[in-house]
């Protein structure tokens, strides 16, 4: 089989890529990837030796360049990452997020359907559902209607539904997944447990926003791919699949937690403004990939905290290159906001 991997040189798709060329040596990989600043080639790099992979830097946004590469690869599948991501980015700068995220989203489909692909997948996030509000109990499910909140919500939303319209109209092969927050591995360092290593490991204060109590479930990225390829296999074309860790935590308690795995006391805590349109709890219901696919986590958040720290340790000089990059971006007028409570 020959799969394509969108944005697969970022966090999750470059875990993706090396869940994929770990488990099936035989079939051919193909990373697709604009290498803006959450992309690094350095997170693929082991794979490069392999004449089955191959990687290809290209904008999805840009149709004739999508067109032809279809025509030319022929993909049997298509695991639909690269996205525009940041929540603070997307209000102080929602234009690339309708363009990558819709429209780039478009053009796959397009691409797909006229080229044969036998399944696409769309990987999706539990922020389209909207804020469950902190005086609820209630858990975002397949049938939750959803409610976006801010652009960067907005454009993934509307990708969903562009997604949903091809396999009704088209009887296209698609599926959907709609994932919590992830950490692990290759997470970008300004990303919140990253971020929050760095630090905490330094004495340095943690920022908090607002009062700290915005819940988030949090996944191990690595069980993020075990159930994609899942639904890959056993998944219902047309379906959404809602992926969780079952690690509902405030951000206050990652950041005690935190505290506590590196030694260090609450004194480090300093609280910030809150961002603007920050969703109060999100909260994921995954007994749909339970009990249709056979699918839950397997990992805890203290081993993945263990896992994820580790990771970071034997890692330094990846971590130190993109540390550099950080430094050199800081002069750019992106945001003034902290980031440190965004999307993975």
């Amino acid at each position: 089989m020959k799969i394509l991997i969108t944005g697969g040189a970022g966090f999750i798709g470059s875990n993706f890529s090396h869940y994929w060329v770990d488990n099936y040596a035989d079939d051919e990989v193909v990373v697709l990837d604009k290498l803006t600043y959450a992309g690094n080639r350095d997170n693929i790099a082991s794979l490069e030796n392999s004449d089955k992979f191959k990687f290809v830097q290209g904008d999805i946004v840009d149709k004739d360049f999508v067109d032809s590469f279809f025509a030319e690869e022929k993909f049997d599948q298509v695991v639909h990452f690269a996205a525009e991501t940041h929540v603070d980015r997307s209000i102080t700068g929602p234009s690339i997020f309708v363009m990558t995220n819709i429209v780039g989203t478009h053009n796959l489909l397009e691409a797909a359907r006229l080229n044969g692909v036998t399944r696409y997948h769309q990987v999706s996030t539990d922020e389209v559902y909207g804020d469950l509000g902190s005086d609820s109990t209630d858990l975002f499910h397949e049938e939750t209607p959803i409610a976006p909140n801010c652009p960067y919500a907005a454009s993934k939303a509307s990708a969903d539904l562009l997604v949903r319209s091809y396999f009704e109209t088209y009887e296209m092969p698609v599926t959907i997944s709609r994932c919590s927050n992830n950490y692990g591995p290759y997470q970008f360092p300004e990303k919140l447990i990253p971020y929050f290593f760095k630090l905490i490991s330094e004495g340095k204060q943690v920022p908090i926003y607002g009062d700290g109590q915005n819940v988030r479930d949090w996944l191990y990225v690595w069980d993020h791919c075990k159930a994609i390829d899942v639904i890959l296999k056993k998944g219902k074309h047309g379906d959404v699949y809602n992926i969780g860790g079952n690690n509902e935590k405030t951000n206050m308690e990652i950041t005690k937690f935190l505290l506590d795995f590196l030694g260090r006391d609450e004194s480090l805590i300093v609280y910030v403004d809150d961002r603007l349109a920050h969703d109060r709890r999100y909260a994921i219901d995954a007994e749909k990939m339970k009990n249709e696919l056979g699918w839950e986590p397997s990992v805890d958040f203290r081993e993945g905290i263990q896992k994820t720290f580790d990771w970071y340790q034997a890692n330094s000089e990846w971590v130190g290159k993109l540390e550099g990059n950080l430094e050199e971006r800081k002069h750019m007028k992106i945001s003034k906001t902290p980031l440190v409570a965004s999307r993975v």
